[in-house]
C-alpha cells in the first residue's frame, strides 16, 4: 500500500511541494506528516491538498490555511450566564 499527497493550488491545479515528501505505508504516516509541515507546505505555494492510497481518493482537497473565524460568531466569553 502507498498512501500519497497531492499539492493543489486553490483552484485544483496541481503544483510541486516546497517540502518533499516522504514514502507512507500507512495513512496515519501521511497525515502526521502533513500535519508537521503544512505550514512550509503553505508558505511554499500549496494551497491544499488530497489524500490517496494506490491512486485512489481518500478525502480532499483539504486547505492549508488556517481557518478564519465567521464575522459573526458569537463569542462565548460575551454570553450571559443563565444560572
Amino acid at each position: 500500500m502507498a498512501w500519497t499527497w497531492r499539492f493543489e493550488k486553490s483552484d485544483g491545479t496541481e503544483t510541486q511541494p516546497s517540502v518533499a515528501p516522504d514514502e507512507f505505508t500507512t495513512q496515519g504516516d501521511a497525515e502526521s506528516w502533513v500535519g508537521e509541515v503544512w505550514k512550509e507546505l503553505a508558505e511554499g505555494g500549496a494551497d491544499q491538498v488530497t489524500l490517496f492510497e494506490d491512486g485512489n481518493k481518500i478525502y480532499g482537497p483539504m486547505s492549508l490555511h488556517p481557518q478564519e473565524p465567521a464575522a459573526d460568531a458569537a463569542d462565548p466569553a460575551d454570553a450571559a450566564d443563565p444560572a
